[in-house]
């Protein structure tokens, strides 16, 4: 299956939504272009050219500068660390996996403006276009998804953030201010709920727009934000409403999954997507802009170095960030998660059995593993002509994954004292690892949820958001250098304190 090229079915919008600036204030969106709003989203491809612009920014995981979302999240998390050649490499990357960042860190502006500016371009759609026909009132909530899921992002790694929904004029910038928790939630469940009224089901889609949002997108990230404000019962419901659809189920394993054959699979609930087929090269690499690729997985690969692929792998060299802890590897040891470790993570004994080699034993933040879950795999990039392999992954971002949901569901319920029900959707999981089922009620059946959660989901970019709304984030991230009471929550970037009046959040 390959690959919807979102951005090339952009025409004469790109004018005027696709160059609204991601490196503006996150209010100050807005600039002049050749169309005028009146006389745009006025039929049914202007509206799906404007939600493709919304989808399109979903992509902009490197945007003139090395700034992702997932990257982010990730370097928050005891899963890994930042890595590449050394300390000062892709700097505001290496601070966030210590702890040692601060409001002007370049990926915390980077991935705040990203938010904003999908957000900006959602609430173009959901303003501007009418409801007139089934088709814009589709696009319509789709949009509310997407900024649901960005104001989801927000809330629960800024906290109180701006509720941005609508076009604000410079003169109110400094009188928006940091809404409360409760209301950014208020919109998200509402956009969600009126979502889930309109969207179809993931299999009314036609293979060119399986990466359209659907009914089973909303229902879960609704499911998802009921758990997050401890709603048990109303998260349940949701969930269980995904999974008695019949639509999703459990790839035969997590390698499955991940890869290529695996996108958009019976799993995916939401992918960001991405192509192998633009034939980027050095020459032609747009790097002052938003590639269709994802370079962030090049960023990830075992550093190329010191690395010698195996012969019968397809794991091949990269730039050496996002390098596994041997924490990560230690807890699918302990949990003798043999099968799922192997496909998430491999040492560099298993390496080197396999006739491949490793020459840097000292190599930056390297503890002697190596990620595959979203690793450099040959057969998801092109090297034919003039491609540079390097440049061309089509790697989609997996953003919610049916076993996400079990595991959510098996949360939800355990919290709502229906332990039959989580011990069902746990051992599911569990079942597809090769492991035995849980047996446990109650607290120890929590313990059991958190634990699968940290090994199914492992370099996911959920781990950190986990932690924290568990409370356990100062006992699992203490020990490199998180501090309760300022970590819980990134600083709001200090180039829109300046601009909005915004407060900063505590510690920093």
């Amino acid at each position: 299956m390959k690959k919807i090229i979102i951005k090339s079915t952009i025409t004469g919008l790109a004018a005027f939504i696709l160059a609204t600036g991601c490196k503006k204030s996150f209010l100050d969106q807005e600039v002049p272009g050749t169309l005028i709003e009146q006389t745009f989203y006025l039929t049914d491809q202007d509206a799906t050219q404007a939600m493709n612009a919304v989808y399109d920014l979903m992509q902009a995981h490197y945007n003139t500068s090395w700034v992702s979302m997932y990257m982010v999240k990730t370097m928050l998390t005891d899963e890994s660390n930042a890595g590449g050649s050394g300390p000062g490499d892709q700097e505001s990357y290496q601070v966030l996996d210590n702890y040692n960042y601060d409001a002007d860190n370049a990926a915390v502006l980077g991935v705040w403006r990203l938010a904003y500016g999908t957000i900006y371009r959602a609430n173009k759609v959901i303003n501007l276009v009418q409801p007139e026909t089934d088709v814009r009132k589709r696009l319509m909530a789709e949009a509310k998804v997407l900024r649901a899921l960005n104001y989801f992002d927000l809330v629960t790694l800024w906290g109180d953030v701006p509720l941005v929904t609508g076009d604000i004029p410079p003169s109110q910038y400094t009188a928006l201010g940091r809404a409360k928790k409760a209301d950014v939630y208020a919109l998200i469940e509402k956009d969600l709920q009126e979502a889930i009224a309109v969207l179809p089901n993931k299999t009314a889609y036609s293979p060119n727009e399986v990466f359209r949002v659907s009914k089973g997108t909303a229902q879960a990230l609704l499911g998802k934000t009921y758990l997050y404000q401890s709603k048990w019962t109303e998260s349940a419901a949701m969930f269980e409403s995904v999974i008695s659809s019949g639509i999703y189920g459990l790839e035969p394993s997590i390698g499955k999954v991940f890869s290529q054959s695996g996108e958009f699979g019976r799993e995916s609930l939401f992918e960001v997507n991405y192509t192998n087929g633009r034939n980027y090269n050095w020459g032609n690499f747009p790097w002052d802009w938003q590639p269709e690729s994802n370079i962030h997985i090049q960023l990830m690969g075992p550093r190329s170095d010191f690395y010698t692929k195996a012969p019968t792998d397809s794991l091949i060299g990269g730039w050496g960030f996002n390098v596994p802890k041997k924490k990560m590897y230690d807890a699918f040891v302990a949990a003798g998660d043999i099968e799922r470790r192997k496909q998430t993570v491999m040492s560099e004994a298993e390496l080197k059995a396999m006739g491949g080699n490793w020459t840097s034993p000292t190599a930056w933040d390297y503890e002697g593993f190596f990620q595959r879950k979203y690793g450099t795999f040959s057969t998801q990039t092109s090297s034919s002509g003039a491609d540079v392999a390097e440049l061309n992954y089509g790697t989609n971002w997996r953003m919610i994954r049916y076993s996400d949901v079990l595991l959510m569901a098996a949360e939800a319920y355990n919290k709502s004292a229906n332990d039959a029900k989580a011990r069902q959707y746990l051992n599911l999981v569990r079942t597809r690892a090769k492991l035995g089922d849980v047996t446990a009620s109650g607290t120890a059946l929590f313990q059991a949820i958190v634990t699968e959660r940290q090994l199914e989901l492992a370099f996911e970019g959920v781990r950190f958001q986990d932690l924290v709304r568990w409370g356990l984030a100062a006992q699992e991230l203490g020990p490199l250098g998180f501090k309760t009471n300022k970590h819980e929550l990134l600083p709001i970037p200090s180039q829109d304190i300046r601009t909005a009046g915004l407060a900063q959040n505590p510690g920093y």
